[in-house]
Formats: structure tokens, sequence, C-alpha cells
């Protein structure tokens, strides 16, 4: 049975083809799947993630257990391959797998005899977050070839913009990436457009993502906060710039009054709480596919 490490090794069109369906039927789980367990085994914090692969856990009558670092033997210096070998030992049949390591679910897949879910490794990927954005993007665009995708923020040490990039980019997406110059990525992917103005990147788009800054993965007294809101904070008068069908996005969790203002954040272009709730389908339909049922 598949992992799924990365969203360039996963079938994304039938991930989501199935998502959809759970989006209309949430009611008739695959009894293949009944009281078979996962665990979900989070070294960074989280919320929207976490709880979307339990509830995908419950939906499928599946028996879910939830492991903190901090409540595991980790605290003891226990390494991620021996935790990921006791709980096989243990008879999980699936591990969701969040680390603050880039690389960490491709190493956990390599030791592990169960399937592995990537649920963010670091600054890496974050293959589910974009499934479910481009889950979003097709219900309101249908069609992601020839849109233009801003994504706005801390874009050097963003899996989930890692994850777009390689999701969006072959599908003929233009996407733009704009951040200051400490949060541009090192290297960019082959066709991803790279931009310090706000106005350039969000001049005609037709999706605007903000990301938050990833104080934990850099040093924050260098981080000018006030230059930051004042140069890429998204506001009414620059959402403006983009279509004016355009939508707006953002991964969460988010900093009200940093990477965007509550005016935008809960305007009629904001599709941000539907991402969460496409991320309970999305989570149900990786879980079917990794334990192999479709």
């Amino acid at each position: 049975m598949p992992s799924l490490v990365s969203i360039a090794d996963c079938p994304v069109e039938t991930i989501i083809e199935r998502a959809e369906h759970w989006e209309k039927n949430t009611q008739n789980p695959d009894p293949a799947l009944k009281d078979q367990t996962v665990c979900l085994l989070f070294y960074e914090p989280s919320t929207r993630t976490r709880v979307a692969f339990e509830h995908a856990a419950h939906k499928l009558k599946m028996r879910p257990i939830a492991i903190a670092s901090d409540s595991s033997s980790i605290q003891k210096g226990e390494s991620l391959k021996d935790t990921i070998l006791t709980l096989c030992a243990e008879g999980m049949d699936l591990i969701v797998l969040r680390h603050h390591q880039a690389g960490a679910a491709a190493e956990a897949a390599g030791f592990a005899s169960v399937p592995v879910i990537n649920a963010g490794d670091g600054g890496n990927e974050h293959p589910t977050q974009a499934l479910l954005d481009l889950m979003t993007i097709m219900k309101h665009k249908g069609r992601v070839d020839g849109l233009k995708v801003a994504i706005v923020g801390d874009v050097r040490h963003s899996r989930v913009a890692r994850s777009n990039f390689l999701c969006l980019l072959p599908r003929g997406a233009r996407v733009v990436a704009c951040a200051p110059e400490s949060m541009l990525p090192d290297a960019a992917p082959e066709g991803l457009e790279i931009t310090t103005s706000l106005a350039k990147a969000l001049d005609g788009a037709d999706v605007v993502m903000a990301l938050r800054i990833q104080t934990e993965r850099q040093d924050r007294e260098a981080i000018d906060l006030a230059e930051y809101v004042q140069s890429y904070q998204i506001r009414a008068q620059s959402l403006a710039w983009a279509k004016p069908d355009a939508i707006l996005m953002h991964p969460g969790p988010m900093n009200r009054g940093v990477e965007l203002t509550d005016e935008v954040a809960d305007g009629p272009r904001s599709v941000i709480v539907e991402q969460v709730r496409n991320g309970l389908f999305i989570r149900i339909a990786a879980t079917e596919y990794a334990l192999g049922r479709y």
C-alpha cells in the first residue's frame, strides 16, 4: 500500500475526485476500513490538519490514536526510527506524521511496514494541504490552467508553498511568489515567478494565497514586523489589484493584522473557511488511498 509523502508522487486528480464524492456522501464508509487503527504522530502543534485526520478516521469507522511528542518517549530521546518501528509493532495500520525536520516523512516511510501520510515535514512539503487548496480552486474556477496564483508571505520557510508549486505549476498555472528578499526561496522550481512587489504579484491575479511568517523556522529578531505589514499585508486596497472575482486563501493558522486584515479575511472573496471544510474530505480520501482502497 502506498505512502503519501509528496504531492508529486500521488494521483492528485483521483484523490480530489474521491474527496468530492465524500463531500456529497459522508455516511457510507468502506466497511473494509472499520476498526483499523491510524496513529496521528505529531512532533509539531496542529489544529486543522490533526483534527481533520482524526475526524476522517471517525468518518471511516477507524480507530485514531493521537500521540504528541511532549507526552511520549520522544521526550526521553527516542529516535524517529524507533518510534516508527514501535508503532508498527503495536499494530498500527497507518501513520500520519507531522515533523519539524524536512525529509522526515520519506525517512519514516522507509522504516515503516505500514503506509505513512506526510502531514507536514519541516519546510519541505504538506501534500494534503496542496490537495485541498487545489480542490478549493477548482470548485471556484473550474480549472487551473492559465490561472494566475499569487502566493504572498514567508515563501522560503513554507511547506505549503512548496507543495503548491509542485501541484499547480505542472497543471499550467502561472504562479507568482511574493515576499521580502529574506523570505524568498533560495532555489525556485522551473516556471515559478518571483517578485518583491505586492502590486506586481496581485495585479490580475485569479487566486491570492497569504502565508504566515514562520517564526519557528527563523530568527524572530531579524523580522521587521511593521515593515512587513506595511509592504505585504493583504488588505482591501491591495486585494483590489487582483481580478474582481479573485478568491483569497490562507492555509492557517492566520495571524490577523499581520498577513491580512479582518476585513478581507472575513470578506466575500475569502474561501478560508471553505478550505478547512474541504480539508476533511481530502483527508478522508487520502486515508483511503494510503490504505489501498482505490
